[in-house]
Protein backbone atom coordinates (compact mmCIF):
# COMPACT_ATOMS: atom_id res chain seq x y z
CA UNK A 1 0.00 0.00 0.00
CA UNK A 2 1.09 3.31 -0.83
CA UNK A 3 1.82 5.93 2.40
CA UNK A 4 -1.13 7.99 1.28
CA UNK A 5 -4.45 7.60 2.59
CA UNK A 6 -6.24 9.88 0.52
CA UNK A 7 -7.68 8.76 -2.67
CA UNK A 8 -4.94 10.73 -4.68
CA UNK A 9 -5.64 8.77 -8.38
CA UNK A 10 -9.08 9.86 -8.12
CA UNK A 11 -8.67 13.34 -6.86
CA UNK A 12 -6.15 13.75 -9.86
CA UNK A 13 -8.49 12.44 -12.52
CA UNK A 14 -11.76 13.86 -11.95
CA UNK A 15 -10.08 17.23 -10.46
CA UNK A 16 -10.62 18.89 -13.86
CA UNK A 17 -14.01 18.15 -14.39
CA UNK A 18 -14.68 20.31 -10.95
CA UNK A 19 -12.98 22.87 -13.21
CA UNK A 20 -15.39 22.08 -16.05
CA UNK A 21 -18.37 22.61 -13.31
CA UNK A 22 -17.26 25.88 -12.33
CA UNK A 23 -16.88 26.70 -15.97
CA UNK A 24 -20.24 26.26 -17.05
CA UNK A 25 -21.24 28.43 -13.86
CA UNK A 26 -19.55 31.18 -15.76
CA UNK A 27 -21.51 33.41 -18.00
CA UNK A 28 -19.99 34.23 -21.18
CA UNK A 29 -22.37 36.68 -22.39
CA UNK A 30 -20.28 39.63 -21.29
CA UNK A 31 -16.67 39.67 -22.76
CA UNK A 32 -15.30 40.79 -19.55
CA UNK A 33 -15.56 36.97 -18.70
CA UNK A 34 -12.87 35.64 -21.19
CA UNK A 35 -9.79 36.51 -19.02
CA UNK A 36 -11.73 34.78 -15.82
CA UNK A 37 -12.26 31.47 -18.32
CA UNK A 38 -9.42 31.33 -19.46
CA UNK A 39 -7.66 31.92 -15.77
CA UNK A 40 -9.88 29.37 -14.26
CA UNK A 41 -8.53 26.26 -16.98
CA UNK A 42 -5.37 27.14 -16.01
CA UNK A 43 -5.62 27.40 -12.48
CA UNK A 44 -7.25 24.24 -12.79
CA UNK A 45 -4.64 22.90 -14.99
CA UNK A 46 -1.54 23.87 -13.10
CA UNK A 47 -3.21 22.80 -9.28
CA UNK A 48 -3.93 19.41 -10.87
CA UNK A 49 -0.28 19.21 -11.80
CA UNK A 50 0.85 20.19 -8.30
CA UNK A 51 -1.60 17.44 -6.98
CA UNK A 52 0.10 14.78 -8.99
CA UNK A 53 3.92 15.44 -7.64
CA UNK A 54 2.85 13.16 -4.69
CA UNK A 55 3.10 10.29 -6.68
CA UNK A 56 6.37 11.13 -7.62
CA UNK A 57 7.47 12.14 -3.63
CA UNK A 58 5.79 9.00 -2.29
CA UNK A 59 6.25 6.36 -5.40
CA UNK A 60 7.95 3.47 -4.28
CA UNK A 61 10.36 2.85 -6.93
CA UNK A 62 11.79 -0.33 -5.28
CA UNK A 63 7.92 -2.08 -5.63
CA UNK A 64 7.20 -3.46 -9.10
CA UNK A 65 3.74 -3.70 -8.58
CA UNK A 66 0.70 -1.30 -8.39
CA UNK A 67 0.55 1.73 -5.66
CA UNK A 68 -1.66 4.07 -4.99
CA UNK A 69 -4.76 1.25 -5.39
CA UNK A 70 -8.07 2.06 -5.51
CA UNK A 71 -10.56 -0.11 -6.00
CA UNK A 72 -14.22 -0.52 -5.61
CA UNK A 73 -17.23 -2.56 -6.74
CA UNK A 74 -19.12 -0.53 -9.70
CA UNK A 75 -21.60 -2.43 -11.33
CA UNK A 76 -21.38 -5.73 -9.30
CA UNK A 77 -23.59 -7.63 -11.13
CA UNK A 78 -21.19 -7.63 -14.22
CA UNK A 79 -18.01 -7.69 -12.18
CA UNK A 80 -17.05 -4.25 -13.54
CA UNK A 81 -15.44 -2.32 -10.75
CA UNK A 82 -13.71 1.20 -10.30
CA UNK A 83 -10.38 -0.23 -10.09
CA UNK A 84 -7.18 3.06 -10.40
CA UNK A 85 -3.34 2.23 -10.25
CA UNK A 86 -0.16 3.19 -10.67
CA UNK A 87 3.47 1.60 -11.33
CA UNK A 88 6.53 2.39 -13.04
CA UNK A 89 5.43 1.81 -16.74
CA UNK A 90 2.22 4.53 -16.26
CA UNK A 91 3.66 7.38 -13.36
CA UNK A 92 5.58 9.64 -15.92
CA UNK A 93 3.23 9.54 -18.32
CA UNK A 94 0.37 10.85 -15.93
CA UNK A 95 3.01 13.24 -14.98
CA UNK A 96 3.64 14.29 -18.66
CA UNK A 97 -0.15 14.61 -19.05
CA UNK A 98 -0.84 16.85 -16.17
CA UNK A 99 2.46 18.90 -16.92
CA UNK A 100 1.43 19.67 -20.82
CA UNK A 101 -2.28 20.57 -20.21
CA UNK A 102 -1.21 24.07 -18.14
CA UNK A 103 1.05 24.88 -21.57
CA UNK A 104 -1.81 24.03 -23.89
CA UNK A 105 -4.05 26.46 -22.51
CA UNK A 106 -1.51 29.49 -22.05
CA UNK A 107 -0.27 28.86 -25.83
CA UNK A 108 -3.98 29.66 -26.55
CA UNK A 109 -4.41 32.43 -25.20
CA UNK A 110 -4.11 34.74 -27.44
CA UNK A 111 -4.80 31.93 -30.77
CA UNK A 112 -8.48 31.29 -30.19
CA UNK A 113 -10.70 34.33 -29.70
CA UNK A 114 -14.11 32.28 -30.40
CA UNK A 115 -16.05 30.09 -28.22
CA UNK A 116 -13.55 30.03 -25.31
CA UNK A 117 -14.98 28.44 -22.32
CA UNK A 118 -16.15 25.55 -24.66
CA UNK A 119 -12.37 25.07 -25.70
CA UNK A 120 -11.34 25.35 -22.18
CA UNK A 121 -13.77 22.33 -21.04
CA UNK A 122 -12.77 20.48 -24.25
CA UNK A 123 -9.60 20.18 -22.90
CA UNK A 124 -10.45 19.91 -19.01
CA UNK A 125 -12.39 16.92 -20.03
CA UNK A 126 -9.70 15.65 -22.15
CA UNK A 127 -7.55 15.43 -18.99
CA UNK A 128 -9.52 13.53 -16.95
CA UNK A 129 -9.76 10.71 -19.73
CA UNK A 130 -6.33 10.65 -20.41
CA UNK A 131 -5.39 10.41 -17.01
CA UNK A 132 -7.71 7.86 -16.79
CA UNK A 133 -6.75 5.52 -19.50
CA UNK A 134 -3.53 5.55 -18.00
CA UNK A 135 -4.77 4.57 -14.07
CA UNK A 136 -7.36 2.30 -15.83
CA UNK A 137 -7.44 -1.70 -14.40
CA UNK A 138 -11.02 -2.51 -14.83
CA UNK A 139 -10.92 -3.10 -18.79
CA UNK A 140 -14.73 -1.21 -19.13
CA UNK A 141 -13.57 1.68 -16.82
CA UNK A 142 -10.49 1.90 -19.47
CA UNK A 143 -12.94 1.74 -22.60
CA UNK A 144 -15.07 4.51 -21.25
CA UNK A 145 -11.91 6.35 -20.75
CA UNK A 146 -10.43 5.85 -24.21
CA UNK A 147 -13.89 6.61 -25.93
CA UNK A 148 -14.26 9.77 -23.86
CA UNK A 149 -11.05 11.66 -25.44
CA UNK A 150 -12.48 11.58 -28.99
CA UNK A 151 -15.07 13.54 -27.94
CA UNK A 152 -12.80 16.74 -26.98
CA UNK A 153 -10.42 16.38 -29.64
CA UNK A 154 -13.18 15.94 -32.14
CA UNK A 155 -14.60 19.21 -31.36
CA UNK A 156 -10.74 20.80 -31.23
CA UNK A 157 -10.28 19.76 -34.40
CA UNK A 158 -13.71 20.48 -35.85
CA UNK A 159 -14.67 23.85 -34.49
CA UNK A 160 -11.45 25.38 -33.92
CA UNK A 161 -9.35 24.08 -36.45
CA UNK A 162 -8.09 25.18 -40.18
CA UNK A 163 -10.36 25.16 -43.17
CA UNK A 164 -10.17 21.08 -43.84
CA UNK A 165 -11.13 20.96 -40.09
CA UNK A 166 -14.36 18.75 -40.37
CA UNK A 167 -12.75 16.21 -42.78
CA UNK A 168 -9.78 15.83 -40.42
CA UNK A 169 -12.20 15.71 -38.16
CA UNK A 170 -14.16 13.09 -38.92
CA UNK A 171 -11.73 10.79 -40.11
CA UNK A 172 -9.80 10.83 -37.07
CA UNK A 173 -13.08 9.94 -35.46
CA UNK A 174 -14.20 7.09 -38.30
CA UNK A 175 -10.24 5.94 -37.33
CA UNK A 176 -10.05 5.56 -34.16
CA UNK A 177 -14.00 4.43 -33.60
CA UNK A 178 -13.66 1.20 -36.04
CA UNK A 179 -10.61 0.08 -33.57
CA UNK A 180 -12.30 0.86 -30.60
CA UNK A 181 -15.85 -1.01 -31.43
CA UNK A 182 -12.96 -4.15 -32.38
CA UNK A 183 -11.17 -3.74 -28.84
CA UNK A 184 -15.06 -3.45 -27.17
CA UNK A 185 -16.11 -6.75 -28.61
CA UNK A 186 -12.92 -8.75 -27.89
CA UNK A 187 -13.10 -7.86 -24.22
CA UNK A 188 -16.39 -8.88 -24.14
CA UNK A 189 -15.46 -12.33 -25.16
CA UNK A 190 -12.78 -12.32 -22.38
CA UNK A 191 -15.43 -11.58 -19.81
CA UNK A 192 -17.23 -14.73 -20.83
CA UNK A 193 -13.85 -16.58 -21.30
CA UNK A 194 -12.93 -15.48 -17.61
CA UNK A 195 -16.80 -16.59 -17.03
CA UNK A 196 -16.55 -19.92 -18.35
CA UNK A 197 -12.72 -20.40 -16.47
CA UNK A 198 -13.98 -18.92 -13.08
CA UNK A 199 -17.76 -18.82 -13.10
CA UNK A 200 -17.28 -15.30 -11.62
CA UNK A 201 -18.30 -12.20 -13.76
CA UNK A 202 -15.02 -9.60 -13.98
CA UNK A 203 -13.08 -6.80 -15.69
CA UNK A 204 -10.34 -6.58 -13.90
CA UNK A 205 -7.23 -6.78 -16.14
CA UNK A 206 -5.38 -9.09 -13.29
CA UNK A 207 -8.16 -11.43 -13.06
CA UNK A 208 -8.49 -11.51 -16.80
CA UNK A 209 -4.59 -11.91 -16.98
CA UNK A 210 -4.01 -15.27 -15.09
CA UNK A 211 -6.70 -16.88 -17.88
CA UNK A 212 -5.33 -19.71 -19.84
CA UNK A 213 -6.85 -18.40 -23.65
CA UNK A 214 -6.41 -21.06 -26.19
CA UNK A 215 -3.80 -19.81 -29.17
CA UNK A 216 -6.43 -19.71 -32.16
CA UNK A 217 -8.80 -17.11 -30.04
CA UNK A 218 -5.80 -15.68 -28.45
CA UNK A 219 -4.85 -14.83 -31.76
CA UNK A 220 -8.21 -13.39 -32.91
CA UNK A 221 -8.77 -11.27 -29.75
CA UNK A 222 -5.38 -9.66 -29.92
CA UNK A 223 -5.42 -8.72 -33.71
CA UNK A 224 -8.54 -6.80 -32.17
CA UNK A 225 -7.06 -4.97 -29.57
CA UNK A 226 -3.51 -4.79 -31.86
CA UNK A 227 -5.98 -2.79 -34.25
CA UNK A 228 -7.36 -0.61 -31.50
CA UNK A 229 -3.81 0.71 -30.35
CA UNK A 230 -2.14 0.40 -34.00
CA UNK A 231 -4.67 3.74 -34.90
CA UNK A 232 -4.05 5.05 -32.07
CA UNK A 233 0.03 5.03 -32.53
CA UNK A 234 -0.55 5.23 -35.06
CA UNK A 235 1.31 2.65 -37.60
CA UNK A 236 1.72 2.23 -40.76
CA UNK A 237 -0.48 1.87 -43.04
CA UNK A 238 -3.15 3.06 -40.52
CA UNK A 239 -1.36 6.83 -40.16
CA UNK A 240 -2.80 8.81 -42.58
CA UNK A 241 -5.47 10.08 -40.52
CA UNK A 242 -2.55 11.64 -38.05
CA UNK A 243 -1.11 14.54 -40.74
CA UNK A 244 -4.48 16.01 -41.59
CA UNK A 245 -5.48 16.18 -38.08
CA UNK A 246 -1.91 17.63 -37.24
CA UNK A 247 -2.35 20.23 -39.77
CA UNK A 248 -5.93 20.98 -39.51
CA UNK A 249 -6.06 21.47 -35.47
CA UNK A 250 -5.15 24.00 -33.15
CA UNK A 251 -1.79 24.50 -31.98
CA UNK A 252 -2.63 23.21 -28.57
CA UNK A 253 -4.47 20.55 -30.26
CA UNK A 254 -1.62 19.23 -31.90
CA UNK A 255 0.79 19.50 -28.93
CA UNK A 256 -2.21 17.75 -26.93
CA UNK A 257 -2.59 15.10 -29.90
CA UNK A 258 1.44 14.40 -30.26
CA UNK A 259 2.24 14.71 -26.62
CA UNK A 260 -0.13 12.47 -24.78
CA UNK A 261 -2.70 11.32 -27.58
CA UNK A 262 -0.42 9.29 -29.25
CA UNK A 263 0.63 7.35 -26.59
CA UNK A 264 -2.31 5.98 -25.85
CA UNK A 265 -1.95 3.43 -28.08
CA UNK A 266 1.63 2.45 -27.28
CA UNK A 267 0.70 2.24 -23.70
CA UNK A 268 -2.50 0.14 -24.66
CA UNK A 269 0.43 -2.61 -26.13
CA UNK A 270 2.34 -2.21 -22.74
CA UNK A 271 -0.75 -2.77 -20.46
CA UNK A 272 -3.02 -4.78 -21.94
CA UNK A 273 -1.87 -6.21 -25.56
CA UNK A 274 0.61 -7.79 -24.76
CA UNK A 275 0.14 -9.22 -21.02
CA UNK A 276 -3.29 -10.57 -22.19
CA UNK A 277 -2.10 -12.41 -25.05
CA UNK A 278 1.48 -13.44 -24.21
CA UNK A 279 2.10 -15.76 -27.05
CA UNK A 280 -0.05 -14.16 -29.78
CA UNK A 281 2.05 -10.94 -29.22
CA UNK A 282 5.51 -12.28 -29.11
CA UNK A 283 4.12 -14.33 -32.63
CA UNK A 284 3.55 -11.05 -33.98
CA UNK A 285 6.80 -9.47 -33.35
CA UNK A 286 7.92 -10.02 -37.21
CA UNK A 287 5.10 -8.32 -38.06
CA UNK A 288 5.30 -5.18 -35.09
CA UNK A 289 8.94 -4.74 -35.74
CA UNK A 290 9.02 -4.60 -39.82
CA UNK A 291 6.08 -2.29 -39.76
CA UNK A 292 7.92 -0.24 -37.13
CA UNK A 293 10.94 0.57 -39.39
CA UNK A 294 9.20 0.57 -42.11
CA UNK A 295 7.54 3.83 -40.21
CA UNK A 296 10.71 4.51 -39.58
CA UNK A 297 12.16 5.08 -42.95
CA UNK A 298 9.29 5.93 -44.83
CA UNK A 299 7.86 8.75 -42.78
CA UNK A 300 11.01 10.10 -42.55
CA UNK A 301 11.74 10.05 -46.21
CA UNK A 302 8.39 11.78 -46.58
CA UNK A 303 9.16 14.66 -44.04
CA UNK A 304 12.15 15.32 -45.88
CA UNK A 305 9.53 16.22 -48.78
CA UNK A 306 7.38 18.90 -46.99
CA UNK A 307 7.20 22.39 -47.77
CA UNK A 308 5.04 22.72 -44.58
CA UNK A 309 6.59 22.97 -41.26
CA UNK A 310 3.39 21.58 -39.69
CA UNK A 311 3.11 18.76 -41.97
CA UNK A 312 6.84 18.39 -41.70
CA UNK A 313 7.02 17.65 -37.60
CA UNK A 314 3.83 15.34 -38.21
CA UNK A 315 4.98 12.69 -40.58
CA UNK A 316 8.07 13.14 -37.93
CA UNK A 317 6.16 11.79 -34.79
CA UNK A 318 5.34 8.77 -37.28
CA UNK A 319 8.77 8.01 -37.90
CA UNK A 320 9.24 8.27 -34.09
CA UNK A 321 6.33 6.32 -32.96
CA UNK A 322 7.76 3.58 -35.14
CA UNK A 323 11.09 3.93 -32.51
CA UNK A 324 9.01 3.19 -29.34
CA UNK A 325 6.92 0.13 -31.13
CA UNK A 326 10.49 -0.84 -31.83
CA UNK A 327 11.76 -0.78 -28.20
CA UNK A 328 8.78 -2.01 -27.07
CA UNK A 329 8.58 -5.61 -29.12
CA UNK A 330 11.98 -6.17 -28.98
CA UNK A 331 10.80 -7.76 -25.23
CA UNK A 332 13.73 -6.43 -23.28
CA UNK A 333 14.19 -4.22 -20.38
CA UNK A 334 16.41 -2.04 -22.85
CA UNK A 335 14.03 -1.94 -25.42
CA UNK A 336 10.67 -1.54 -23.18
CA UNK A 337 12.26 1.02 -20.94
CA UNK A 338 13.86 3.27 -23.58
CA UNK A 339 10.48 2.94 -25.34
CA UNK A 340 8.58 4.38 -22.00
CA UNK A 341 11.62 7.14 -22.27
CA UNK A 342 11.08 7.85 -26.03
CA UNK A 343 7.34 8.22 -25.29
CA UNK A 344 8.48 11.12 -22.88
CA UNK A 345 10.44 12.72 -24.97
CA UNK A 346 8.92 13.04 -27.96
CA UNK A 347 5.69 14.35 -25.74
CA UNK A 348 8.45 17.31 -24.82
CA UNK A 349 10.44 17.78 -28.02
CA UNK A 350 7.32 17.22 -30.80
CA UNK A 351 5.17 19.41 -28.12
CA UNK A 352 7.75 22.23 -28.54
CA UNK A 353 8.10 21.87 -32.46
CA UNK A 354 4.17 22.19 -32.46
CA UNK A 355 4.22 24.99 -29.82
CA UNK A 356 7.02 27.32 -32.41
CA UNK A 357 5.08 26.16 -35.56
CA UNK A 358 2.13 27.93 -33.96
CA UNK A 359 3.98 30.85 -32.36
CA UNK A 360 5.58 31.65 -35.96
CA UNK A 361 2.23 30.95 -37.66
CA UNK A 362 0.77 33.41 -35.49
CA UNK A 363 3.20 36.47 -36.80
CA UNK A 364 2.92 35.26 -40.17
CA UNK A 365 -0.37 33.31 -40.93
CA UNK A 366 2.00 30.70 -43.19
CA UNK A 367 3.67 27.42 -42.39
CA UNK A 368 5.66 27.26 -45.60
CA UNK A 369 9.23 26.81 -45.40
CA UNK A 370 9.77 29.30 -48.45
CA UNK A 371 8.05 32.30 -46.95
CA UNK A 372 10.84 32.45 -44.13
CA UNK A 373 14.79 32.49 -43.86
CA UNK A 374 17.19 34.77 -41.90
CA UNK A 375 14.97 34.43 -38.46
CA UNK A 376 17.67 33.77 -36.52
CA UNK A 377 18.65 37.49 -37.22
CA UNK A 378 15.65 38.37 -36.41
CA UNK A 379 14.11 36.46 -33.71
CA UNK A 380 17.11 35.12 -31.88
CA UNK A 381 15.42 33.72 -28.81
CA UNK A 382 12.85 31.72 -31.13
CA UNK A 383 15.42 30.25 -33.31
CA UNK A 384 17.34 29.12 -29.65
CA UNK A 385 14.12 27.37 -28.37
CA UNK A 386 13.91 25.97 -32.33
CA UNK A 387 17.46 24.63 -31.81
CA UNK A 388 16.72 22.88 -28.43
CA UNK A 389 13.80 21.45 -30.08
CA UNK A 390 15.52 20.49 -33.11
CA UNK A 391 18.55 18.44 -31.40
CA UNK A 392 16.21 16.60 -29.29
CA UNK A 393 14.21 15.37 -32.35
CA UNK A 394 17.42 14.00 -34.03
CA UNK A 395 18.49 12.35 -30.45
CA UNK A 396 22.01 14.45 -30.23
CA UNK A 397 23.78 13.26 -27.08
CA UNK A 398 23.26 15.74 -23.84
CA UNK A 399 19.46 16.03 -25.28
CA UNK A 400 16.66 13.48 -24.05
CA UNK A 401 15.86 12.57 -27.54
CA UNK A 402 19.47 10.48 -27.36
CA UNK A 403 18.69 8.40 -24.44
CA UNK A 404 15.23 6.96 -25.55
CA UNK A 405 16.87 6.09 -28.71
CA UNK A 406 20.00 4.68 -27.95
CA UNK A 407 18.38 1.73 -25.49
CA UNK A 408 15.40 0.96 -27.92
CA UNK A 409 19.00 0.39 -30.71
CA UNK A 410 20.26 -1.40 -27.89
CA UNK A 411 17.29 -3.03 -26.89
CA UNK A 412 16.61 -3.83 -30.83
CA UNK A 413 19.99 -5.13 -31.94
CA UNK A 414 19.86 -7.34 -29.11
CA UNK A 415 16.58 -8.96 -29.99
CA UNK A 416 16.98 -8.94 -33.56
CA UNK A 417 19.74 -6.94 -35.26
CA UNK A 418 18.79 -6.84 -39.18
CA UNK A 419 15.88 -4.40 -37.57
CA UNK A 420 18.03 -2.31 -35.22
CA UNK A 421 20.34 -1.44 -37.86
CA UNK A 422 17.87 -0.31 -40.52
CA UNK A 423 16.30 1.66 -37.52
CA UNK A 424 20.13 3.13 -37.27
CA UNK A 425 19.86 4.29 -40.65
CA UNK A 426 16.75 6.06 -39.45
CA UNK A 427 18.69 7.93 -37.32
CA UNK A 428 20.51 10.03 -40.26
CA UNK A 429 17.31 10.64 -42.06
CA UNK A 430 15.57 12.41 -38.97
CA UNK A 431 19.04 14.60 -39.10
CA UNK A 432 19.07 15.55 -42.45
CA UNK A 433 15.04 17.02 -42.83
CA UNK A 434 15.10 18.34 -39.45
CA UNK A 435 18.33 20.45 -39.75
CA UNK A 436 17.47 20.68 -43.49
CA UNK A 437 14.02 22.72 -41.95
CA UNK A 438 16.16 25.10 -39.52
CA UNK A 439 18.50 25.49 -42.04
CA UNK A 440 15.70 26.60 -44.52
CA UNK A 441 13.65 29.04 -41.65
CA UNK A 442 16.63 29.82 -39.35
CA UNK A 443 19.65 30.64 -42.18
CA UNK A 444 20.14 32.61 -45.41
CA UNK A 445 18.85 36.17 -46.49
CA UNK A 446 15.99 38.03 -44.86
CA UNK A 447 14.31 38.79 -47.89
CA UNK A 448 10.77 39.56 -47.23
CA UNK A 449 9.73 42.15 -45.43
CA UNK A 450 7.24 40.81 -43.84
CA UNK A 451 9.93 38.50 -41.72
CA UNK A 452 11.87 41.74 -41.32
CA UNK A 453 9.08 43.40 -38.78
CA UNK A 454 8.65 40.13 -36.79
CA UNK A 455 8.35 40.12 -33.13
CA UNK A 456 10.55 37.63 -30.80
CA UNK A 457 9.18 35.71 -28.24
CA UNK A 458 7.03 37.26 -25.63
CA UNK A 459 6.78 36.49 -22.41
CA UNK A 460 4.21 34.38 -22.11
CA UNK A 461 5.29 32.40 -24.69
CA UNK A 462 9.02 32.01 -23.10
CA UNK A 463 7.04 30.74 -20.01
CA UNK A 464 5.73 28.55 -22.24
CA UNK A 465 8.95 27.03 -23.72
CA UNK A 466 11.30 27.22 -20.97
CA UNK A 467 9.96 24.15 -18.59
CA UNK A 468 10.02 21.71 -21.61
CA UNK A 469 13.22 23.14 -22.65
CA UNK A 470 14.79 22.51 -19.38
CA UNK A 471 13.39 19.01 -19.24
CA UNK A 472 14.73 18.30 -22.32
CA UNK A 473 18.22 18.64 -20.95
CA UNK A 474 17.63 17.28 -17.59
CA UNK A 475 16.65 13.96 -18.97
CA UNK A 476 19.63 14.13 -21.39
CA UNK A 477 22.08 14.51 -18.73
CA UNK A 478 20.65 12.40 -16.16
CA UNK A 479 18.49 10.21 -16.91
CA UNK A 480 18.56 7.76 -14.03
CA UNK A 481 16.28 10.37 -11.88
CA UNK A 482 13.78 9.27 -14.95
CA UNK A 483 15.05 5.50 -15.37
CA UNK A 484 15.29 4.32 -11.79
CA UNK A 485 11.23 4.13 -10.91
CA UNK A 486 10.18 2.69 -14.34
CA UNK A 487 13.45 -0.41 -13.48
CA UNK A 488 11.06 -2.52 -10.93
CA UNK A 489 7.82 -2.98 -12.88
CA UNK A 490 10.02 -3.03 -16.42
CA UNK A 491 11.98 -6.22 -15.01
CA UNK A 492 9.16 -7.55 -13.35
CA UNK A 493 6.98 -6.97 -16.72
CA UNK A 494 9.91 -8.72 -19.09
CA UNK A 495 10.11 -11.77 -16.47
CA UNK A 496 6.17 -11.86 -16.39
CA UNK A 497 5.94 -11.92 -20.29
CA UNK A 498 8.58 -14.73 -20.86
CA UNK A 499 6.91 -16.90 -18.00
CA UNK A 500 3.45 -16.57 -19.83
CA UNK A 501 4.62 -16.98 -23.22
CA UNK A 502 6.47 -20.06 -22.03
CA UNK A 503 3.88 -21.55 -20.63
CA UNK A 504 2.16 -21.55 -24.05
CA UNK A 505 5.07 -22.70 -25.71
CA UNK A 506 5.93 -25.49 -23.54
CA UNK A 507 2.50 -26.59 -23.87
CA UNK A 508 1.71 -26.33 -27.91
CA UNK A 509 5.46 -28.16 -28.04
CA UNK A 510 4.06 -30.76 -25.30
CA UNK A 511 0.97 -31.16 -26.62
CA UNK A 512 -0.59 -31.25 -23.39
CA UNK A 513 -4.19 -30.35 -22.38
CA UNK A 514 -5.75 -26.72 -22.22
CA UNK A 515 -5.32 -25.44 -19.07
CA UNK A 516 -7.63 -23.37 -16.96
CA UNK A 517 -5.13 -21.47 -15.54
CA UNK A 518 -1.26 -21.37 -16.11
CA UNK A 519 1.41 -23.11 -14.46
CA UNK A 520 1.90 -22.39 -10.36
CA UNK A 521 4.97 -20.07 -11.49
CA UNK A 522 2.93 -17.76 -13.54
CA UNK A 523 0.33 -17.60 -11.26
CA UNK A 524 2.28 -16.85 -8.32
CA UNK A 525 4.29 -14.07 -10.09
CA UNK A 526 0.58 -12.93 -10.99
CA UNK A 527 -0.09 -12.82 -7.53
CA UNK A 528 2.83 -11.02 -6.32
CA UNK A 529 2.35 -7.97 -8.75
CA UNK A 530 -1.33 -7.32 -7.85
CA UNK A 531 -1.24 -7.26 -3.80
CA UNK A 532 -1.71 -4.36 -3.25
CA UNK A 533 -5.54 -4.73 -4.29
CA UNK A 534 -6.11 -6.62 -1.51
Amino acid sequence: MSQLEIPILSIVTFLPILGVLILLAISNKNGNKTSLIWYTGLVVSIVNFFLCLPLLFYFNSSTAGMQFVEHQPWIESLGISYSLGLDGISLWLVLLTAFILPLCIICSFTYIQSRIKEYVISFLIMETAMIGTFLALDLILFYVFWELMLVPMFLLIGIWGGQRRIYSAIKFVLYTAVGSLLMLVAIIVLYFCNMKATGQPSFYLFDLMELHIPVTTQFWLCAAFFLAFAIKVPMIPLHTWLPDAHVEAPTAGSVILAGILLKMGTYGFIRFAMPLFPYAAHEFIPVIATLGVVAIVFAALVSWVQPDIKKLVAYSSVSHMGYIMLGLFAFNIQGLEGGIYQMLNHGLSTGALFLLVGMIYERRHTRLMEDFGGLAKVMPVFATFLMIATLASVAVPGTNGFVGEFLILLGAFKSYPVFGAIAASGALFSVIYMLWMYQQVMFGPVDKQENKELSDLNGREIATLLPIAVLIIVMGIFPGLFLRQMDASAEQYIQRYQVRYQAYKSELENDSPQMVRLDQQAVAMEKSFFTARD
